[in-house]
């Protein structure tokens, strides 16, 4: 049969109350980039649910933004909508946005984020990732937007790759500027989520659909997971909660083991797992970590009124050194020095480790 995502969280769903969302959606121009993408097209389902005044979807692949488009013409007759394509590291694009829709609230999902291609290609993910993010983020504070909210990741918590450092100094940007705007910058940091663009679930099924075998990278690798609507769900609750600089941790219960995840999905399709479909093991990626974490040493917890919702302390970064260090990574980027690019993101992010030193811990 079709396995059901859900079926394989070993959790309850996550449900709202959505006590404070609508204050600050409903009648608000909303601005998603990113919006055809997994995390960004089910952001932009939700809020219409809330009645925007106007929701704008803005994402560079045209297919995407087509597919949420139509979809949403079907489903939410009356949503005044508009799809735009253009890219994040766009500044002219950009401004033409803001100038002319005045978007106040942000929901900042535009990134790459697959580790190991952004292995291969840095200087991409800085472009995309570090600089999207910070003129994305400079203009809603130059246009007085009320709300800021970046979608990280769990991959930005002592990161092991390219990646999770780009979207590490991401947070840094929005903690920066937060300080020095009117805007009120926060970031929502979750993990993996089931059945996304690229994520284990649907290469597991297409695996098995065509007889497997099944592979992943380590025995021993654990992950946190979430569906996609509880995501969207949990990154709209923690924008009502915003109060500015925070980074909101989502708790999504115990890691999952991905072997215990690939042995369940072949059972609920109807096989013997290492009988009908094999699993192989293919060894770590580059950039690969055999676990993930939600939190910095540095970050103590506090609580919100939602119990899956907890906000980690602001950190004290000054906004001209972080665009400084912005201006620096790019310059890099472009004369395309991938060694000095590694060199200096490690400089800016000193919690940046190479996977072998955080994983013979584990092992």
């Amino acid at each position: 049969r079709d396995v059901n995502v859900e079926d394989l969280l070993g959790r309850e769903a996550i449900t709202l109350d959505h006590e404070g969302i609508a204050d600050y959606l409903e009648g608000k121009v909303v601005l998603v980039t990113g919006g055809g993408g997994s995390i960004g097209s089910e952001l932009c389902r939700q809020i219409a649910k809330f009645e925007p005044k106007q929701l704008i979807i803005f994402d560079i692949y045209e297919n995407n933004a087509y597919e949420i488009q139509n979809e949403l013409k079907r489903n939410y007759p009356n949503l005044n909508l508009v799809t735009l394509i253009g890219s994040v590291r766009d500044k002219i694009k950009l401004k033409q946005v803001y100038n002319k829709y005045s978007p106040q609230v942000v929901f900042h999902a535009a990134a790459h984020k697959h580790v190991p291609l952004m292995e291969d290609s840095p200087a991409e993910a800085i472009k995309n990732n570090v600089v999207g993010t910070f003129n994305v983020a400079k203009l809603a504070s130059k246009h007085n937007v009320e709300r800021f909210v970046l979608i990280s990741t769990d991959k930005a918590v002592n990161p092991t790759n390219v990646m999770g450092a780009t979207k590490r100094m991401c947070e840094m940007i929005i903690q920066s500027i937060d300080k020095v705007s009117k805007t009120e910058f926060v970031a929502v940091r979750f993990g993996n989520v089931l059945g996304s663009n690229g994520s284990v679930v649907p290469l597991f099924k297409r695996q098995i659909a065509n007889g497997g075998p099944v592979t992943l990278t380590h025995k021993d690798i654990t992950r946190y997971f979430m569906t996609i609507p509880e995501a969207a769900q949990l990154v709209l609750q923690a924008g009502a909660y915003a109060e500015g600089g925070e980074i909101f941790v989502l708790d999504m219960g115990e890691p999952v083991k991905i072997y215990d995840l690939a042995e369940n999905l072949i059972k609920l399709s109807g096989f013997e797992p290492h009988k009908d479909i094999k699993i192989e093991i293919t060894g770590l990626r580059p950039g690969e970590k055999l676990y993930e974490e939600l939190l910095m040493n540095e970050e103590g917890l506090t609580e919100t009124k939602h119990k899956k919702i907890f906000i980690g302390k602001p950190g004290e970064f000054e906004f001209d050194d972080i665009e400084r260090k912005i201006n620096e990574l790019l310059n890099i980027a472009i004369n395309g020095n991938e060694q000095m690019l590694r060199g200096k993101l490690k400089e800016y992010v000193p919690t940046y480790k190479e996977p072998e030193e955080v994983n013979s811990k584990v092992s």
